[in-house]
């Protein structure tokens, strides 16, 4: 396929807000991938592209959270190992479905993801960030890493904020505890689901980095957001983008 100036235009400030958000709470796929479709790129190659620039930004957000001490290694490997195994089923029956079932997934499943991103009263800080590594922490995170991985791999939208819930509400870890596993595990997803897309030739190389760029530079400044302060933006601006992917799917433009 080929990509025009207006692609990058289209794509590259969207992905800028896209990692801005994702670093803040999760859900960046909720405007990086509605960014690739409003371009005009097809489903297939939008969820193989976009892979490429979240594992960018997604990278720099993780080495911020890693830096200031707000990932366990202990909880982090077997999950890791759980997310790659996720990532790579997910990634592999995406490329098996056919572009008109994409489409339809993709009309069910982003205002789903939109609107457990938006419901804030899903989100449970319990204050402390102190990791308990028991049984049901453990359980949580390998559970939360295969199931949301091969989501990731499959689709991705809302994967941070699917990882920040089930470590919030079931692991009882406190909130930037919380956004510092799930960080972890969705640098996983985005690196084991690109690669396969990779070979699969499905990516756009040059969008994409390009893409990347703008979105390390979103997810290293909402990296170092509060969120509360950050939500501020997040609701208005998937809502916005959301809305433009509606108009684009009936055809308006």
């Amino acid at each position: 396929m080929h990509v025009t100036l207006k692609t990058f235009i289209i794509v590259c400030p969207l992905l800028f807000l896209a990692g801005l958000i994702d670093a803040i709470g999760g859900g960046g796929g909720l405007i990086s991938l509605p960014a690739y479709l409003l371009s005009g790129l097809p489903p297939h190659m939008a969820v193989a592209t976009n892979k490429m620039s979240s594992t960018c930004g997604t990278t720099l957000a993780t080495i911020r959270f890693i830096r200031n001490k707000l990932v366990n290694f202990k909880l982090a490997v077997p999950s890791v190992i759980a997310a790659i195994i996720g990532s790579s089923i997910g990634a592999h029956v995406s490329l098996m479905v056919s572009e008109n079932v994409m489409k339809i997934v993709l009309i069910i499943i982003l205002p789903f993801s939109a609107f457990i991103v938006l419901n804030k009263k899903l989100f449970h800080d319990n204050g402390s960030e102190e990791i308990s590594l028991d049984r049901r922490t453990y359980i949580t995170a390998v559970t939360a890493a295969l199931v949301i991985g091969f989501y990731d791999g499959f689709y991705g939208p809302g994967t941070g904020t699917f990882l920040i819930i089930a470590f919030t509400v079931f692991a009882k870890l406190g909130m930037k505890m919380a956004n510092g596993q799930a960080k972890v595990i969705n640098l996983t997803t985005n690196l084991t689901s690109l690669i396969i897309f990779l070979l699969n030739g499905q990516v756009l190389i040059s969008l994409g980095l390009a893409a990347a760029a703008c979105n390390m530079v979103g997810g290293y400044l909402g990296a170092g957001l509060v969120m509360t302060q950050g939500s501020k933006i997040v609701r208005p601006s998937i809502l916005l983008v959301l809305f433009l992917l509606l108009l684009k799917v009936v055809g308006v433009f």
